[in-house]
């Protein structure tokens, strides 16, 4: 990639203005020369819409372009894997005719410029969407795009406050995950020591505890749920972590009462003041976006994208209407730099509460665009079955952050399961808990049933009280890649019986 290019040059720095006009002289070069010539997916979608990528004179013609979803990238039962077609595959003869190409050819000779195109367009690592709601779809990375990962990993560490003398601890699993490779990366291109451990799957927590108290790293990086049961058992263990200055967080989400706890478990530890940041990344762009640590100012200042590499829309989920600035609603990328797998205008079904912001960050002072609130998926939104006529819409991103700001409930996970194992009978929600401290379990349950009814009208029909240890072991921690932490047991009902009781409706 072009690094003296002016939009790279100065990513975080431009006005609003500036920025947006700079954004869509790129966006025109990018579809014309990259997505409109080499990929075959979006070369019938232009063709369908009738839409010229040379025709784009700023990043409000991004609204001319259908949106891409994970839909088009699963594979069809008829014509089978749709991978390929979101691939940039280049056409010689189309690069040949290109002025830019000849004139490398003549400073540098055929050969260089073949070994060029080579490291631009051959790919060289694949990742991976988790496939919890449809099967998982490789995404494919080019050495260009490994040199984008660097980057976004070198701004990750600045953003966070991080410093190259600083020893970083990567807990994410070793897999072909954006969120392990995002680390990695960030540590190749910051220069700094980073040990990755591959998490749980890898040493099991206890392994992750020596290397804790040995290592006694600067910084954390991993997904909430191991990384606040690694220092849970560190803490129980009698080890101390005094380095112990940030925690990077990304694969879930971080809800207030998580980083309290978290930071809770660090002055434990022996730690001072620790920061706790997460990130925001998904498969599809290929890369994430961080937090800054947001000292002196109230509440995070919100997800810190790269305006260079690409554009973040927010729209109306209902209507696809593209919204104003800090408007709630789904978050839409489209890349500006990607090669091998690419997609344009994706809809990631994921929703920001306080949308999408221009203007210098209040804390840290970067111009760039930012996503501020807390992100929740559409997905987690379940229909489940109260009575015997209709479902009942239930949002689990609220029920999530409830259970996670009750500072008496360490971890947990709810479980829907059909009454009796009845696959025609009705839902059910049972809530696990492993108690933070010695608590009477009769006040945090009746806490808990009444801040279910505060936000779903629904109070749960069971809540199991377990030990930490048991808890690790219904969340998969050390098995599976994200931990379990909402778990639908509805379709695994069987013999069926009568059906009873529903859930219980304040």
């Amino acid at each position: 990639m072009n690094t003296k290019d002016p939009l790279t040059k100065n990513w975080d720095s431009l006005s609003a203005d500036e920025l947006r006009h700079r954004q869509g002289k790129k966006l025109r070069r990018y579809l014309s020369e990259q997505v409109g010539s080499f990929s075959a997916h979006y070369r019938r979608v232009f063709a369908e819409a009738g839409f010229d990528p040379g025709s784009v004179r700023g990043i409000e013609d991004l609204v001319r372009i259908p949106f891409t979803s994970k839909r088009h990238l699963v594979d069809d039962p008829e014509t089978g894997s749709r991978t390929r077609d979101f691939v940039l595959v280049p056409d010689e003869a189309v690069l040949r005719r290109r002025p830019a190409t000849v004139l490398r050819a003549l400073r540098r000779g055929r050969a260089a410029v073949k070994a060029g195109f080579e490291r631009e367009y051959r790919p060289i690592l694949m990742t991976s969407t988790t496939g919890r709601s449809t099967e998982p779809v490789p995404f494919l990375y080019t050495a260009r795009d490994i040199d984008v990962l660097e980057l976004t990993g070198r701004r990750m560490m600045e953003i966070c406050g991080s410093e190259p003398s600083l020893r970083h601890l990567n807990l994410f699993p070793f897999a072909p995950h954006l969120a392990f490779w995002q680390a990695h990366y960030a540590g190749i291109g910051y220069g700094t020591f980073m040990l990755s451990s591959g998490g749980g799957k890898v040493m099991g927590t206890e392994g992750n505890v020596r290397f804790l108290d040995r290592i006694q790293p600067d910084a954390i990086i991993g997904m909430p749920t191991f990384v606040y049961h690694l220092l849970q058992i560190a803490a129980e263990s009698g080890v101390s972590a005094p380095n112990l200055r940030k925690i990077v967080l990304g694969g879930e989400k971080v809800p207030p009462g998580t980083r309290r706890k978290l930071r809770a478990l660090c002055a434990e530890l022996g730690a001072g003041k620790v920061d706790v940041m997460a990130t925001y990344g998904f498969t599809e762009a290929k890369m994430a976006f961080p937090e800054c640590p947001g000292h002196g100012v109230d509440g995070a200042p919100g997800y810190h994208l790269s305006p260079d590499l690409g554009i973040v829309e927010v729209i109306d989920p209902d209507t696809g209407r593209t919204l104003g600035e800090g408007e709630p609603g789904e978050i839409v990328f489209t890349p500006l730099e990607s090669r091998g797998s690419v997609v344009v205008r994706y809809r990631t079904g994921d929703r920001i509460s306080g949308g999408l912001v221009h203007g210098p960050c209040p804390a840290c002072g970067r111009s760039v665009p930012r996503l501020v609130g807390e992100i929740s998926r559409v997905t987690d939104i379940k229909r489940l079955r109260l009575g015997k006529v209709k479902g009942t819409l239930v949002n689990f991103n609220e029920l999530e952050n409830l259970l996670d700001n009750i500072d008496r409930v360490g971890t947990w996970q709810i479980e829907l399961r059909k009454r009796n194992n009845d696959p025609l009978g009705v839902d059910e929600i049972v809530v696990h808990v492993a108690p933070r401290g010695r608590v009477p379990r009769a006040e945090l349950t009746a806490e808990i049933e009444s801040r279910f009814r505060g936000a779903t009208e629904l109070t749960p029909n069971r809540i199991e009280f377990h030990d930490a240890a048991h808890l690790r072991a219904l969340q998969g921690v050390g098995r599976a890649l994200k931990e379990e932490k909402v778990v639908d047991r509805r379709d695994e009902a069987s013999a069926p019986k009568t059906e009873t009781s529903n859930l219980a409706e304040a």
